[in-house]
């Protein structure tokens, strides 16, 4: 399970990399990306993925669908 950051929407604001509890956001160039492997939808954390939360900018942080995703408990 992993969200992604849609690149043509980043602003790279900042707002994401400090608010993610596994550091799976970080800079690239001018943007954020999300590592899949660090990224478990901050279950465990939070109600709802920080990323989501956070980002000022609609649909920017998404669910990456090659990702396989678990279901809640």
């Amino acid at each position: 399970m992993a969200y992604m950051i849609v690149a043509d929407q980043c602003t790279g604001c900042c707002a994401c990399e400090p608010e993610c509890p596994n550091k799976a956001i970080s800079a690239h160039k001018s943007i954020f990306v999300i590592d899949p492997d660090k990224c478990t939808e901050c279950v465990g954390h939070h109600d709802e993925p920080q990323c989501v939360a956070v980002c000022p900018i609609d649909d920017t942080c998404i669910i990456d669908e090659t990702w396989p995703r678990e279901e809640a408990a």
